[in-house]
């Protein structure tokens, strides 16, 4: 069976018509937009504007869009290096679908460094506790609602999933944070960050929380080892930050349990017979083998 055609959870058909009015309600017109991303939501590039739209996931809460939009509105203002949003009233809300509108950032053919990454970062989590409330990080809470929500997995890889989050809630316990709790990123990598002249700047805020800056950090180092970029990349990471994760104690338990996040992340939304399913399979038979080295594809 082939993998379905969705876009961001919405047929092809769907989202056009969502992305059609939701641009004509700010005066923007989508004839010939083209799809950046739509795995997790629909992203275009508009032809006739520089533009990019945004369509949260089927299921999203607008809420969430919303509380979004206050952060980024919110980091602008402290001229924080953060894709800007357009100066108009957002997100809009077509049949329950929230959309917003970004400023399109022309991009080079190479991705941001992991070291690029440093600068904005450390800016992030070194700014005041915002003015309004962001969700506190609940990593075990997340893996957890993405465990009820799989339907394609085998039985047996649920269970093993279920039993190695279980063991890591216990090691978390005894984890002790050396960096106080900052406004994170919630995963910053190097598909969420856009060079900016010279530098880059992060987007990508939906999963945007409050807690140990530790989680972030081993995200890089997670991106730089599972998808190739190499030890090099993370190293001149910590280096220009000023912090290797990969020294504390507690490295361990937040890396797998981050990892773990990724894979059910992607689990909830596998299709049966699909390309996500076979990679999220092939990452579960590499954890269960112990290969922390497994490089894998991205979804």
């Amino acid at each position: 069976m082939s993998e379905p055609s969705r876009i961001g959870g919405f047929s092809e058909t769907e989202v056009n018509k969502v992305l059609d009015a939701a641009c004509r309600r700010v005066g923007l017109d989508a004839s010939g937009a083209t799809v950046l991303r739509g795995h997790t939501n629909a992203v275009f590039l508009l032809s006739r504007s520089p533009v990019v739209a945004k369509i949260a996931r089927r299921g999203s809460d607008t809420a969430e869009v919303r509380r979004t939009v206050q952060l980024v509105e919110w980091l602008t203002r402290r001229d924080f290096p953060t894709v800007p949003l357009l100066p108009v009233e957002q997100p809009v809300l077509v049949h329950g679908h929230a959309v917003t509108f970004w400023e399109y950032l022309p991009q080079p053919d190479h991705p941001v460094m992991a070291q690029q990454l440093a600068a904005p970062l450390r800016m992030l989590h070194e700014l005041p506790t915002p003015p309004f409330p962001l969700p506190p990080l609940d990593t075990v809470g997340a893996i957890r609602r993405s465990l009820v929500a799989v339907t394609a997995l085998a039985s047996g890889d649920l269970e093993y999933l279920s039993i190695r989050l279980d063991g890591l809630e216990k090691a978390l316990a005894d984890v002790r944070f050396v960096l106080p709790p900052a406004v994170l990123q919630g995963d910053p990598q190097h598909r969420n960050a856009l060079h900016h002249g010279s530098a880059a700047v992060l987007c990508d805020w939906d999963t945007a929380s409050y807690g140990p800056p530790e989680i972030d950090l081993v995200t890089i180092e997670i991106h730089c080892r599972r998808f190739g970029y190499g030890t090099a990349h993370y190293e001149a990471f910590a280096e220009a930050y000023g912090f290797d994760v990969v020294e504390w104690r507690g490295y361990e338990v937040l890396r797998d349990l981050r990892e773990l996040r990724m894979i059910t992340t992607n689990a909830k939304r596998a299709a049966p017979g699909s390309a996500t399913l076979a990679e999220v399979v092939r990452r579960i038979a590499g954890l269960r083998a112990g290969d922390d080295e497994q490089r894998w594809n991205i979804l």
